[in-house]
């Protein structure tokens, strides 16, 4: 099916966007609609980390953008261990024509949502029958479960996101075993970035003697939030190498600039940043000053300038020669 979302004109109009929504809401609430990760039914897995990539924002705004469109606007839902957010007004925009392929690419979706009560969320403001019967029939399932497996629970094997606010029967949900082998796929994988975030001390010292994990910290957050790939673990380690192996007096600061050349230029590979600490080391520029200044003192000669040396590069003229105007005219 085709990949596009529709936003009606009367968005602008809604009067909880014009008095209650601040610039950064709605322009959360379009990314929250119109993402690439959005489905047909209303819910999509997503990561904070990927909006905060995505929207240029920095992981804390993006929880905090997250907790007032839970708690203040009430139009989302977000499960943070399936990471599965619901978009409440969904089927109001986006549920409005059915027929077969329609039906068919939302019943396979909905095969795949791992909390059901988030089917139940959106479930509301859906106006076409047929779509509505099929949300419902996924949600009888919900039910099915609860009820067949309430007595052999606790309340410890049920798990409420605090920022849902209240106790809600349809907030509830239950760990799948699909959920809980994910969760520790995503906990062993969090735990190798973390050992390659932390350097072997033992076999470099200059990590404790020199304090450098801040250095490290921030090394790897540029890294990742400027594209230049997030789960790519061996090149994050190989460039951490610089901070502790190199020449620079500034290892931190000279990471960072070759870094930034590299986004100005729109090449976030590995290979290009080592190129350029590799030349500066060559070049023996060991501190940002020096490669400012280095730069600074490369500069075109002016066009002025460039005009005389080539004026006087010509052929002179000797000083006893006069100009004859009428030279050649017939007297």
């Amino acid at each position: 099916m085709a990949k596009y979302r529709m936003i009606h004109t009367d968005f602008w109009e809604n009067p909880i966007v014009i008095e209650e929504f601040t610039p950064e809401d709605k322009f959360f609430y379009l990314y929250l609609l119109t993402n690439p990760n959005t489905t047909q039914i209303g819910i999509y897995n997503i990561t904070k980390k990927q909006m905060a990539f995505d929207l240029g924002y920095s992981i804390e705004s993006v929880y905090a953008l997250m907790e007032r469109f839970i708690q203040h606007h009430e139009l989302i839902r977000y499960n943070p261990e399936t990471r599965e957010l619901a978009i409440k007004n969904w089927g109001k925009d986006n549920l409005q024509k059915g027929g077969k392929p329609v039906m068919d690419c939302i019943f396979s979706e909905l095969k795949e949502v791992e909390d059901l009560s988030l089917i139940r969320y959106v479930l509301d403001p859906i106006e076409k029958q047929e779509i509505r019967s099929l949300y419902e029939s996924f949600c009888e399932q919900e039910e099915m479960v609860f009820d067949n497996e309430a007595s052999e629970q606790n309340e410890n094997d049920t798990y409420l996101n605090p920022l849902y606010g209240a106790h809600d029967d349809t907030l509830t949900y239950r760990y799948t075993m699909r959920g809980q082998k994910e969760k520790e796929e995503e906990e062993e994988k969090e735990k190798q970035q973390q050992e390659v975030l932390q350097p072997d001390i033992e076999n470099n010292p200059f990590l404790v003697d020199q304090q450098n994990t801040d250095d490290v910290k921030e090394v790897i957050e540029f890294w990742d939030y400027n594209g230049f790939g997030f789960t790519n673990v061996s090149a994050k380690q190989q460039l951490l190498s610089w901070l502790y192996d190199s020449s620079f007096l500034q290892p931190k600061d000279m990471i960072l600039k070759a870094m930034n050349i590299a986004c100005a230029n729109n090449k976030r590979s590995l290979g290009y940043v080592f190129v350029i600490l590799k030349n500066w080391e060559n070049e023996s520029l060991l501190t940002v000053e020096e490669i400012d200044s280095y730069h600074q003192n490369k500069n075109p000669v002016p066009k002025h300038r460039e005009s005389t040396k080539t004026l006087a590069a010509r052929r002179h003229i000797p000083s006893e020669f006069e100009l004859d105007l009428t030279a050649g005219e017939n007297q």
